[in-house]
């Protein structure tokens, strides 16, 4: 996916009805000794990772349960839509764990210290609407007979972005992430060096050509 320039958005989603991710199997993990169980929360951040580095925009689909690992999954991605009947949680703590695929600076970023160490000490889990109301999903949606409302708009999220120049978008990604990190002036520093790289771009010439002629843009990622 980081290298097919003919994918513009991601969309994650389940296949298994009213589960996003319920998390790691803790019958698996009371299997291996402890070097084992680092290997794994190692490779899961690690996974994690990735996901968040994906060049393109990401989407989290949340029709159902996203706890422990599954909404640092969703967390992963840059925006979430949850069915208001969603359930989601970091509820490691109420295992004896914490947040090991960065749950605790994630969720910090996205929802602010305060309330990601209620959700985080506490364990609690919140439905789509509650995830909605302290910013934790961008969107929540009724759920509908076929469980699928969350991805529905998900689509329709990514049906927004898709017109849109890509290598512009991409670069608003990174001009975000890099400059969430550093304080403002470095973060203006990061947009002079993202725009910089899209300003001899053919998307840039089209964009303008196209609002001269009164025209849609017709973007291909160059």
């Amino acid at each position: 996916l980081r290298f097919d320039e003919k994918v513009r958005v991601v969309v994650f989603k389940s296949e298994v009805k009213g589960v996003f991710c319920a998390g790691a199997d803790l019958k698996e993990r009371a299997k291996m000794d402890d070097a084992e169980v680092a290997l794994f929360v190692r490779r899961l951040r690690n996974l994690m990772d990735e996901i968040a580095a994906l060049p393109v925009p990401t989407i989290a689909a949340i029709d159902g349960y996203a706890l422990g690992g599954g909404l640092e999954l969703a967390l992963a991605c840059d925006l979430r839509v949850a069915a208001s009947s969603a359930k989601m949680g970091l509820i490691e703590t109420t295992r004896g764990l914490l947040p090991g695929a960065g749950g605790t600076q994630r969720l910090p970023r996205c929802v602010g210290i305060g309330l990601a160490k209620e959700l985080i000490f506490t364990g609690r889990q919140v439905d789509g609407q509650q995830a909605f109301s302290m910013g934790l999903v961008n969107h929540s949606v009724p759920q509908n007979s076929e469980g699928d409302a969350a991805y529905q708009r998900a689509l329709a999220l990514a049906k927004e972005i898709l017109p849109q120049a890509p290598f512009a978008v991409k670069m608003g990604k990174l001009a975000i992430n890099r400059g969430m990190e550093v304080d403002i002036a470095s973060g203006m520093a990061i947009e002079g060096m993202c725009y910089a790289q899209n300003i001899p771009t053919r998307d840039r010439q089209e964009g303008m050509a196209a609002f001269r002629e009164k025209r849609p843009p017709r973007f291909i990622g160059k």
